[in-house]
């Protein structure tokens, strides 16, 4: 699976690392492996933005992160995608053989699911602040992610 953002080095990064970290305490890791994209290829190559490798590491997760442009044939691989915002949902979702595999990061936080603005919004130009709420945001999706993943291994 895969979580995509713009240049994928603020909420993709982080989003990569929390869910990944999050099937690995689910016992799934096993099976599944989470990376990460951008929709842009503005950051290739380069890391993750220095707030966010900052929220990531006064959270304990790791940092290391090389930025990559998401392509068809990756796309291709994935069994779902998680996007950071509508946008990205509209673009991936166009790229993709089966749109249904493409989802909003936040349609899967159960306080989430009911509201109108389930996006996760662009930190790149904020504060440490903002980069902390990306990493709440993402928090609160990922047991939902984790239990549809369990769901459709049947496990």
């Amino acid at each position: 699976m895969a979580a995509v953002c713009s240049g994928n080095i603020c909420r993709s990064p982080i989003a990569e690392k929390v869910l990944q970290r999050a099937f690995t305490e689910a016992g799934l890791d096993d099976a599944v492996l989470v990376e990460s994209f951008g929709t842009g290829s503005w950051h290739v190559g380069q890391g993750a933005n220095s707030k966010a490798v900052k929220a990531l590491r006064r959270a304990g997760y790791p940092t290391e992160h090389t930025a990559r442009q998401l392509t068809a044939d990756q796309l291709d691989e994935l069994d779902l995608v998680v996007v950071a915002d509508r946008g990205h949902l509209r673009q991936v979702q166009a790229m993709a053989a089966d749109p249904s595999r493409v989802r909003l990061l936040r349609s899967f936080d159960p306080d989430g699911i009911d509201r109108a603005d389930q996006e996760v919004p662009d930190p790149y130009y904020g504060t440490d602040a903002d980069f902390d709420e990306v990493l709440a945001m993402t928090l609160a999706a990922a047991p939902g992610v984790v239990e549809a993943v369990r769901a459709e291994l049947g496990r």
